[in-house]
């Protein structure tokens, strides 16, 4: 198998960089452009991102052997800061990726700037922004630059450590935008100290808030060589070893003086531990996101940030010139994630290969668990994480949580082996856990394995509940609350695993351990409704059922299936629940309504079903005849009569076309009310069903002012309400006790109530034979005197109707003589031809009858004048169609009946015809000109009716795509300009 590729490589990136400008001195790296500072005095500067290099003297014009102390450059690689020194003095320099000459700081001459602190949030290829400058004095100086001005805008002074003037070897600076600005996060190293700085603001304000408080510092003693670090970890060459650890620029350092201690899981790596025998500092140093790259001598100590155990030495291919000086120094380039080696001659790249991989392992040594997990790259690592886990909370006897590891296990443990550890020892609560972690693991498509799995859960909550029982009855509260927590678990699981679980197998183990409850519980899961209802039922629960049966995915028929023992069990609420619920058809509640009322009430009880039937007749307009007639029933039974009546007299059909007036059964309302002697509503059905006689004849058994009403019903038959009139007065006057005179009284009082339907004479064969005459005396006076009023009034009707027929005979003979007069050059309203010319078109033989040499015509009160047919066509067109074919029907009879000899069309009458003498012909022209010619055409309804009628009607659309704009295509147009 061939060995696994070394995280960390060497590789030579170019002999001889120096170019001949002497040695190497200095380095620095940023986004792939490296600087090299040399002993005459020159920058290098290789940009391996184009494949450039140009070299800058900084040296010029300075007396003597000048060097090149220090060089920076900032992540992007544009900006570059170098300070040369020679002959008992110093310059600092700064200079662009663009600019082909050097910009002096004249205001740092003098100083050594050992340290910069860019601005990495802020900076851009053309400005710097501002960044910080340190000193080997102990100063910081505040610079920025912009490209466009090549020259600096400005340089300040910041600080300079008073108590313990130190060089600054090295700077870092982290910014973070807050609410109300800018929070700036410095760290400064000097060889024994490390300083911390943050503060809100400028960083001129910063710094200054500094000088009324204390500076927050590390001290550790020993000369420090080299320090660098990166965004999120950082780490210091101290004398007493590496301290390192994490920074955190959060939000919550948000107060102006917030926590300069931005330093968190701080650690020291003793030198101790590089494993060199005796105790050897490292010359320079480069973090990586895991790794400390230490520079021992001539090679490169990898040690594990985590661990701290080395893992790689690495090894450079130097020439022999250089081997006697060794390495000089490390540094790294952020952006490219690169991290170089350089000696006075050549520079070496270390690369990164996927340093991350094996970091799960050394978490797991470290039983950073949660850290392991999050550096696995793939199930099996993450299996032997939580294999480990497993097996220490395993050993340590907390079996609930080794549980909830081993069911996170796939791969290096099989579903047996995990459940046979626990069988084994008898933890069943550990096993459940465990079965129900696994549940949760599994994807949606195991369906088989998540139901043998939930099924075998259901059995070990069982059992878990009715060891729990078992152990109730001796041991004290503390069950009875596990108890309950266990039941509201394993109800919570049913809910989750109610669509898994399989559903005749669950309910069989749960009516095997005899949980009823959990039964019921389930089967309102499953939808099972008619188990719950009936469950419910048999505990009396009446308001349980029907809340179950209220909710909307219940099916309507459990509704029908119940009612009768609900309405037993709390009538009250029963009806309450079908008053609310939709869709119920009484109909099928009708058995249950009539177990309700077989049962025995209390007199001032409210009858529920009742209460019920009104609602569903009144409120929901029922109209099914069975529950109209249940109610009728129960009413029947009700001593008071007059709810009965009330029904009875509503007409609850009324307003529907072609609809009953009411919907019960009458003959059925008529037995029954008959059965329970109800003789009102009795007398009300038979006026009802028409039986007029039969009403009045039962309303004189209870009361004769009843009869009386009832007889006064007919309207429409003469014969029949004078009949039943009689058959009251007939009672009346059998059923009067008192005197004779007395009697003859009230039977002439009752005849004033008929209004003069009956007569005296109608009455008098109900009245003994021997009754003398004289008590009659006054009202058979009045009948006669009624008697010759009406032949008088007879008298004068027969005057009127000769009066009347003398007149009609006078107006015909006058209409006989009627005339109309015609110009000779009158034109006919129609063809406007005139009216008196004679052509041979115009005849209609069989129609009309020419007027002597002249076609027939019609002369209008108006003066209006038309043709025959010229008035017959315009009217045939104008008027509807159903009019239209009526009057051609006419024209067609006409012709049919034109060979029987006609009269003149002059309407005269021969003396020896009477008037009623018409034949069929004269009726049919009678009709046609009623048609026709009730009036004029041009001044009546016809004409008022076109008004409203379309210019061109909806058939005509020939006319309508006649008048239509279509467009054509026309040649394109040339503009022409003319000249004015």
């Amino acid at each position: 198998m061939e060995a696994r590729r070394q995280v960390f490589s060497v590789d030579l990136l170019e002999r001889y960089a120096a170019k001949g400008r002497g040695v190497i001195t200095c380095m620095a790296a940023g986004n792939d452009v490296i600087l090299l500072g040399t002993s005459k005095g020159w920058v290098i500067r290789h940009d391996f991102g184009v494949g450039d290099s140009f070299d800058i003297d900084l040296s010029a014009g300075r007396p003597g052997e000048q060097s090149i102390h220090r060089v920076f450059v900032d992540p992007g690689g544009s900006h570059c800061i170098a300070t040369v020194v020679g002959g008992g003095t110093s310059d600092t320099f700064y200079t662009h990726a663009k600019w082909a000459k050097p910009r002096l700081l004249a205001k740092l001459k003098g100083l050594i700037v050992n340290a910069v602190a860019w601005n990495k949030q802020h900076i851009t290829e053309a400005s710097t922004r501002e960044f910080i400058l340190g000193t080997d004095n102990g100063q910081l100086h505040e610079v920025s630059v912009d490209e466009k001005d090549k020259k600096e805008k400005y340089i300040s002074y910041l600080f300079e450590l008073n108590e313990l003037p130190e060089a600054f070897t090295g700077l870092q600076m982290e910014t973070a935008s807050i609410n109300n600005g800018t929070r700036y996060y410095v760290m400064a190293v000097t060889p024994t100290r490390l300083y911390s700085f943050t503060g809100i603001g400028s960083l001129e304000s910063v710094f200054a808030s500094y000088a009324e408080r204390a500076v927050h510092f590390m001290e550790l003693p020993g000369e420090i060589p080299n320090r660098q670090r990166r965004a999120i970890h950082f780490a210091w060459l101290s004398g007493a070893g590496i301290y390192h650890g994490g920074l955190n620029f959060g939000a919550q350092h948000s107060s102006p003086n917030g926590d300069e201690n931005f330093v968190e899981n701080k650690a020291l790596l003793d030198y101790s531990k590089l494993g060199e025998g005796v105790l050897v500092k490292p010359s320079s140093l480069a973090v990586s996101e895991f790794h400390f790259l230490l520079l021992v001598g001539n090679k490169v100590k990898v040690v594990n940030r985590i661990s701290e155990q080395i893992v790689e030495e690495l090894y450079f291919d130097q020439t022999p010139d250089a081997v006697s000086r060794g390495v000089l120094g490390l540094c790294s380039d952020a952006s490219a994630g690169l991290f170089y080696a350089y000696d006075q001659y050549s520079i070496f790249q270390v690369s990164v290969n996927d340093e991350g991989r094996d970091m799960w392992k050394v978490y797991l040594d470290l039983k950073e668990y949660a850290a392991a997990l999050a550096n696995c790259r793939d199930a099996l690592q993450r299996d032997q994480v939580y294999l480990v886990q497993a097996e220490a909370a395993f050993t340590a006897k907390d079996f609930l949580r080794a549980a909830s590891f081993y069911a996170k296990i796939n791969f290096v443990l099989s579903f047996e082996e995990i459940t046979l550890k626990f069988i084994s020892i008898g933890e069943q609560d550990a096993l459940r856990t465990f079965l129900l972690r696994k549940l949760d693991n599994f994807a949606k498509d195991d369906k088989c394995q998540i139901t043998m799995i939930s099924t075998w859960a259901t059995e070990l909550y069982l059992d878990k509940i009715n060891r729990l029982l078992l152990e109730e009855d001796t041991v004290s509260d503390n069950v009875s609350s596990e108890y309950q927590s266990i039941i509201t678990e394993f109800r919570a699981f049913l809910s989750d695993c109610k669509d898994v679980l399989d559903e005749a197998t669950t309910m069989k183990l749960l009516e095997s351990y005899g949980r009823v409850d959990e039964l019921v519980f389930f089967a309102s899961l499953k939808e099972e409704y008619e188990i719950v209802v009936h469950h419910y039922i048999q505990l009396g629960e009446a308001k349980k059922a029907l809340r179950v049966l209220q909710k909307p995915n219940v099916p309507i028929e459990l509704q029908y299936k119940f009612a009768p023992d609900l309405i037993m069990l709390d009538a009250y609420e029963t009806v309450e629940s079908w008053m609310t619920t939709k869709d119920l058809n009484p109909r099928k509640l009708i058995p249950a309504m009539m177990r309700y009322s077989s049962e025995p009430h209390a007199k001032n009880e409210t009858h529920e079903v009742i209460k019920y039937l009104e609602y569903c007749v009144h409120r929901l307009q029922n109209e099914d005849p069975g529950v109209h007639n249940l109610l009728l029933s129960l009413y029947s039974k009700q001593e008071d009569e007059s709810t009965l009546l009330r029904f009875l007299q509503c007409k609850f059909g009324k307003g529907q076309p072609n609809g009953p007036e009411f919907f019960y059964d009458p003959k059925y309302a008529l037995r029954l009310c008959l059965k329970e002697k109800r003789m009102r509503a009795c007398v009300h059905i038979y006026s009802m069903m028409s039986m007029h006689e039969e009403a009045v004849a039962l309303a004189l058994q209870v009361d004769p002012e009843l009869a009386m009403a009832e007889a006064d019903k007919v309207e429409d038959d003469e014969d029949l309400r004078k009949k039943l009139w009689l058959m009251v007065a007939k009672h009346v006057i059998e059923q009067e006790k008192g005197t004779k005179r007395e009697n003859i009284r009230k039977a002439i009082a009752f005849l004033k109530e008929t209004d003069g339907l009956l007569k005296i004479e109608d009455i008098l064969p109900f009245f003994p034979d021997f009754a003398l005459i004289d008590d009659f005396k006054e009202a058979i006076c009045s009948s006669l005197e009624d008697y010759n009023e009406q032949i008088e009034k007879l008298k004068q009707e027969m005057n009127d109707a000769t009066h009347g027929a003398d007149n009609i005979r006078n107006d015909i003979s006058a209409l006989a003589q009627r005339y109309a007069v015609i110009k000779r050059d009158e034109e006919c309203g129609a063809c406007r031809r005139k009216i008196l010319n004679v052509a041979d078109d115009y005849r209609r033989g069989r129609v009309y009858t020419s007027v002597g040499s002249m076609a027939p015509f019609y002369v209008f009160p108006c003066g209006h004048s038309f043709h025959a047919h010229c008035l017959i066509a315009h009217v045939t067109r104008c008027t509807t169609e159903t009019q239209a074919e009526y009057i051609l029907d006419l024209q067609k009879q006409l012709t049919l009946l034109g060979n029987e000899p006609r009269r003149e069309m002059n309407g005269g009458l021969t003396e020896e015809e009477p008037i009623m003498s018409t034949t069929p012909a004269d009726k049919i022209r009678s009709q046609l000109d009623d048609a026709i010619a009730s009036e004029c055409p041009f001044c009546g309804d016809l004409m008022i009716r076109e008004i409203s009628l379309p210019f061109i009607l909806p058939e005509e659309t020939d006319e309508i795509e006649s008048w239509e704009i279509k467009p054509q295509n026309l040649p394109t147009q040339k503009s022409i300009s003319l000249t004015v």
